[in-house]
């Protein structure tokens, strides 16, 4: 028989309730009808319970279906009565069916109300047996039985409520008192399996079991008779009373009903991490000011700084020093100089505490050899006990110079400059560090895995107007010249058109655009082109333009003056620099140039931008607050190695105006916890920080590979309040061909301060673009070309950083492929829609409800008002607006908590058909088969058609008004212009109150004097005449 088996360890930072600032907890898990208590803590709002509860599992295949209920509770002994400090719901489908497969969470407590007024979170660790745990601990649970009851009759007849002495509390419980018993009705059409559950349950609904809790002894120490020390609890499980302790990252759970089967969880899930931002540390611990968002994780240093006068070893009279440091079975080695007995190392060496496997840290000073064994120099050893520890922002560790030793410990000859000390990921050496779980890296690949800050290229929009040229001089003077300019600038090629006037004196007035980016070290080249036939193309004429000799516009007022150009016959490039001065007679182009720094260069879509500021350092706005991002951890990653017999090697890329950082690398685990912290400038709150997750595939020599994508996060400032800490677990959603997929959670904290509230308000009424977008805008053709430039100039330049920030980090980052077309974005589109025209039909719908009177009282009330607007037109407008205050002010308790994510739902992604994705995923021109192509292009066209309908429909209704004055139908225009003007002799002479009162009461009137049938102005509108019937 299975057997569910849930072990409670410990709880922290609960909620006081006892009055004394204090509580006496006990936890009581519920589980398919089962109910089992622990032991009470008596005055212990961090308490250790280490206690084992076993439930049975009537029927395993429906554990994923049911709902693990884990309740906190504070004993208030005299009255037995207990007050409420949490309760934790978690899935079956998350429990595995092995104990080597779980490991110790913590889970925050949830509040049971609206009012409840909770904190903390409790340890837990759960799995499911089946046969094999009876026989291997039946023993064990008997005598821990036997021990209870004992204990439960002491009680029985002291009738004492010492917490020394409490004692689980037997109950009764019948199996139809299960708390989600609706939730079990609402949802038992589900899943059959469920019931057939149900129909036993009901069967044995008189059935009545006792249960006993089976706690470990030795839970806490003098806790009545019988405790003792017990077995030591599973995981490194440690007291959270200081908020940096080391243990595993927060897990957290989704609550599913019974019976339903739990769907992906694509949703936030708000955390509590113990953070020194959020847990008030700010204030006592002044050394938390910097990395407060983010747990503070301990590390030991050693910088290996150089050596001296170190001893010959070699017959040939030299050395090849190294330094290897080693800690435990982690081993760090230095390179190795050739022939130098001073040699220099400069290199950073970081342990995590987490992972010390020993007191003594040893550094051996080796001389490298090819054929033999590595010769044994000298060593220094320290006792981790006695190194200090070092507090930004204090200075560096000033490094020592130590006497090497023997391995018998006596003093030889040569010394070392060390510098050992305590730090956490604050210090200054963390980025460059060489960290313990990279021991199998290789010098050459280390960089990849190191943290990283980076900067965008400063951009420019290069404009060039292409005039004029004289004296072109033609390859063949026996036909008419067709002239082109072909302009380049780095990997960007620009044509103009052929010149209409097709002489030696062609005129083009074109203008064309580029990207420079600074420091401006290329060269703009322009050849003039000869059409000769398809294919064929002469050069005529060359010259090239360094691009940092033009001029800057920073508004549209005033256009540099155009100049003219020589132009060099393509021999004379060829050859020397002295005989290109010899030519006397050059032909000549007339030019415009400029780089439009009033312009911001986009990189990004303007939907999720991250920047907005102009190219001009002139016309940039100042910063209005700061945004500070604490890349905590990540949780259920997939392992993306899986056929190298590896796990994932991950990292985070973020991206937030021209600043990108991107997190070390922590290699082979699918929870890596990073800890990382850093600030941007922010200038407009409306705008977007893209966090990106990826799989580093450049550790072991493999330089042709790409890093894979594990997923993405966007958040948008705007959607966050001023100063509040948000600490959430993201999903990371990925698509593929194959479908949607969660990679796993990201682990974020984030907070938004501002600086300049009186800025950041004026923000919301200034243009969202610089003015020169405005006034002078660029086409969209030519910003999407422009776009994709730029992010290839930004890829180039990051790529060329150490470590490098690869190209496929930037276009995924950047979105290069949003303008492409998808069937799937385009459904998402029309149902946004959709979505917005759904309020506008309500508002009908209402309307319509009004007319025909489903609500009377209402309707009366719309009549009454109605008047009183009519008589008091006056009242109009500030009746619409305090309407509009008045329901803001309503909406703001139902606001949105939590910020934006990436939503499968709205995405279309969760049900896309798999050809959509497939057509999505394809290159541009396609690649597919022509059966494929042929197939989407029908398709295509049949969407193409219902478009092509409503569009002619729209058309068709537009023609109609039109046709009312057009006296295309003679009769219709008559009868409409005599009505217009019976209604206007009516209108002078009645007042505009009387008209708008007796229009009001015919379109309220009661649906007794309504027709079915359409009323005269729609059948009269129906008749009019339209271009329908002119289109073949």
């Amino acid at each position: 028989m299975a057997k569910l088996v849930v072990e409670v360890i410990d709880a922290a930072d609960l909620m006081p309730k006892d009055g004394q600032g204090s509580a006496n907890p006990f936890v009581e898990v519920n589980f398919d009808g089962q109910r089992q208590r622990t032991q009470t803590k008596t005055r212990d709002l961090y308490p250790s319970w280490n206690e084992t509860l076993v439930f049975n599992i009537d029927e395993p295949r429906n554990l994923p279906f049911s709902t693990i209920e884990v309740s906190v509770y504070n004993d208030r002994k005299p009255n037995n009565h207990k007050n409420f400090l949490g309760r934790v719901r978690i899935s079956g489908s998350s429990v595995p069916f092995s104990e080597n497969e779980c490991s110790i969470q913590r889970y925050p407590l949830d509040k049971r109300g609206l009012f409840s007024n909770i904190r903390g979170d409790i340890a837990l660790k759960i799995h499911a047996v089946y046969g094999q745990f009876e026989h291997q601990h039946q023993q064990q649970h008997q005598q821990q039985h036997q021990q209870h009851e004992t204990q439960h009759q002491q009680h029985e007849q002291q009738h004492q409520f010492e917490s020394t002495k409490q004692v689980p509390i037997v109950e009764e419980i019948k199996r139809n008192e299960f708390p989600f018993g609706n939730e079990y009705d609402r949802y038992k059409n589900d899943n059959d399996n469920f019931n057939d559950n149900e129909k036993k349950k009901k069967d044995k609904e008189k059935e009545v079991r006792t249960f006993f809790s089976v706690g470990k002894p030795g839970g806490d120490s003098g806790h009545g008779p019988g405790t003792g020390p017990g077995p030591t609890p599973v995981g490194p499980v440690e007291s959270k009373s200081n908020f940096m302790r080391a243990g595993p990252t927060n897990m957290m759970h989704m609550q599913q009903f019974p019976g339903q089967k739990p769907p992906p969880n694509y949703g936030l899930v708000e955390t509590r991490p113990p953070v020194a931002a959020r847990m008030g540390y700010r204030g006592a611990d002044k050394t938390a000011t910097t990395y407060d968002l983010v747990e503070r994780m301990h590390f030991l240093y050693v910088n290996v700084v150089k050596a001296r006068d170190l001893p010959v070893m070699d017959i040939t009279g030299s050395l090849d020093p190294y330094v290897e440091v080693k800690l435990g079975n982690y081993k760090g080695v230095t390179k190795h100089h050739e022939k130098n007995q001073y040699p220099v190392w400069n290199q950073v060496f970081a342990f995590s505490k987490e992972r010390l496997q020993s007191t003594i840290l040893e550094l051996v000073v080796k001389d490298k050899d090819l054929v033999t064994k590595d010769d044994f120099v000298g060593r220094i050893r320290f006792d981790i006990v006695d190194v200090p520890t070092r507090v930004p922002p204090d200075s560096p560790l000033a490094p020592q110079w130590y006497r090497l030793e023997d391995k018998n410990g006596m003093k030889v000859r040569g010394e070392i400059m060390l510098a050992v000390w305590m730090g956490t990921q604050a210090d200054e050496a963390f980025p460059g560090a060489w960290h313990s779980d990279a021991h199998g890296v290789s010098h050459h690949n280390l960089a990849n895995t190191r943290s990283n800050v980076y900067f965008s290229p400063k951009l420019y929009y290069l404009r060039i107007q292409v005039i004029e040229a004289q004296d072109l001089i033609p390859v063949d003077r026996s036909r008419m010249p067709e002239f082109y300019v072909k302009i380049n600038l780095g990997n960007q090629l620009r044509l103009t058109r052929t010149s209409p006037a097709r002489s030696l004196n062609p005129s083009w007035q074109e203008e064309l655009m580029f990207v420079a980016s600074e420091p401006f070290d290329e060269f703009v080249v322009i050849s003039v082109e000869d059409r000769l036939g398809p294919g064929k193309d002469v050069c005529v004429g060359r010259t090239s333009i360094p691009v940092r000799r033009i001029p800057q516009r920073i508004d549209h007022k005033k256009l540099p003056e155009a100049s003219w150009f020589d132009l060099g016959r393509p021999s004379h490039w060829e050859e020397e620099g002295e005989k290109k001065k010899e030519v006397k007679f050059s032909s000549k182009i007339h030019l415009r140039l400029c780089l439009d720094a009033g312009y911001h260069v986009l990189d990004e879509a303007t939907h999720f931008s991250s920047d907005l500021q102009p190219s001009s350092k002139f016309l940039r706005k100042p910063s209005i607050g700061i945004l500070e991002l604490g890349i905590l951890s990540a949780q259920n990653l997939l392992p993306m190695k899986m056929r190298e017999g590896r796990m994932t090697d991950a990292y985070c890329v973020a991206k937030y105006g021209n600043k990108w950082v991107r997190t070390r690398t922590l290699l082979n685990t699918l929870t890596p916890r990073w800890n990382e912290q850093y600030t941007w400038e922010v200038h407009d709150p409306c705008t977007v920080i893209t966090v990106g997750v990826f799989d580093n595939c450049h550790i072991n020599n493999r330089e042709e590979s790409r890093d894979q994508r594990i997923g993405k996060v966007r958040i948008r400032l705007s959607t966050l309040e001023t100063d509040r800490i948000y600490t959430h677990y993201y999903p990371l959603l990925v698509l593929t061909p194959s479908g949607l997929k969660k990679h796993g959670e990201l682990h974020l904290a984030v907070r938004f301060t501002c600086v300049a509230w009186v800025n950041m308000v004026a923000q919301y009424g200034r243009p969202l673009l610089p003015k020169m977008h405005y006034v002078q805008p660029i086409s969209v053709k030519h910003i999407d070309w422009l776009r994709h430039q730029a992010m290839i100039i930004v890829a180039t330049r990051l790529s060329r950083a150490e470590p490098p920030l690869k190209r496929e980090n930037v276009e995924y980052m950047l979105d290069v492929d949003y303008h492409m077309w998808s069937l799937r974005r385009s459904k998402a589109n029309f149902y946004r829609i959709m979505s917005l025209m759904s309020g506008i039909t309500a508002v009908f719908r209402w309307l319509d409800g009004i007319c025909m009177w489903r609500n009377p009282l209402t309707t009366i009330l719309v009549h009454v008002l109605f008047v009183i607007l009519v008589c008091y037109p006056e009242l109009i407008l500030p009746t619409i607006f305090l309407y509009l205050f008045v329901i803001g002010l309503w909406n703001y308790r139902f606001r949105p908590r939590n910020p934006p994510h990436m939503d499968a739902r709205i995405s279309q992604a969760e049900m896309a058909h798999p050809d959509e994705l497939d057509e999505e995923f394809d290159t541009f021109p396609t690649s597919r088969p022509m059966d494929v192509v042929r197939m989407r292009y029908d398709r295509m066209r049949s969407v193409a058609g219902r478009v092509q309908t409503v569009v002619g429909d729209l058309a068709t209704q537009g023609e109609r008004a039109m046709a009312l004055l057009s006296w295309r139908d003679s009769r219709a225009t008559a009868i409409f212009i005599i009505i217009a003007l019976v209604w206007a002799v009516f209108l002078y002479v009645t007042p505009f109150q009387v008209v708008a009162v007796l229009f009001g009461l015919y379109w309220l009137r009661h649906p007794r004097f309504r027709s079915r049938m359409p009323s005269v102005p729609v059948n009269f509108f129906k008749r009019l005449p339209s271009r329908s019937d002119m289109l073949l």
